[in-house]
């Protein structure tokens, strides 16, 4: 079975691949959860955050929005003394933040679901990579969905990280035409 080749052997990265990376997602919390995560990975790997997904889950309490949006001073400390996730300050600032914003969002468009995926008009966009040496770190789609988030407050979400997140939430299709799962999603 050929799948894409970022995601090697490791059973983590196997089942990531196999199971999640570029489905379409319509729920804000898992968007929510994803944008946490791709801005979590800043600087560092995607199989670090991968390992550190549980622990992330349950410290920002399943990624509900409305309670991560409440987060105060007290709370950031107790995330900065959590060695299950990545302890920046600066990114565990943004996770409340960006919680808050996207509550905006539901509020003006009805879900931060319905809000992104009208950037595609509601369907994915299927690339067809050859090789994963072809697919950009960033694209027009991302520079507009960042420019418009960072408009609306968002912090870390530039456009190589809402790349990321729409290749993880399957607005994009990156999946090599090779991969199994290419036609699938």
């Amino acid at each position: 079975m050929k799948r894409c080749d970022w995601c090697g052997d490791l059973d983590i990265y196997v089942r990531y691949h196999d199971e999640e990376w570029g489905v379409p997602v319509h729920d804000d919390r898992t968007q929510f959860e994803f944008l946490v995560l791709e801005g979590a990975q800043a600087g560092l790997s995607w199989l670090t955050i991968l390992r550190k997904r549980e622990n992330y889950r349950r410290a920002f309490e399943g990624f509900e929005p409305q309670k991560v949006a409440r987060y105060g001073d007290r709370e950031v400390d107790r995330l900065l003394a959590d060695s299950g996730i990545v302890r920046n300050r600066l990114k565990i600032r943004a996770a409340i933040n960006n919680a808050a914003r996207l509550l905006e969002v539901q509020e003006e468009f009805g879900s931060f679901d319905s809000y992104l995926w009208a950037f595609v008009d509601g369907k994915p966009v299927k690339n067809r990579w050859k090789s994963i040496a072809e697919i950009p770190p960033r694209t027009e789609l991302s520079d507009r969905i960042s420019k418009d988030l960072k408009s609306r407050g968002f912090s870390f979400v530039g456009s190589t990280i809402i790349y990321s997140h729409l290749q993880a939430t399957g607005l994009v299709n990156d999946h090599v035409t090779s991969c199994f799962r290419y036609e699938e999603v």
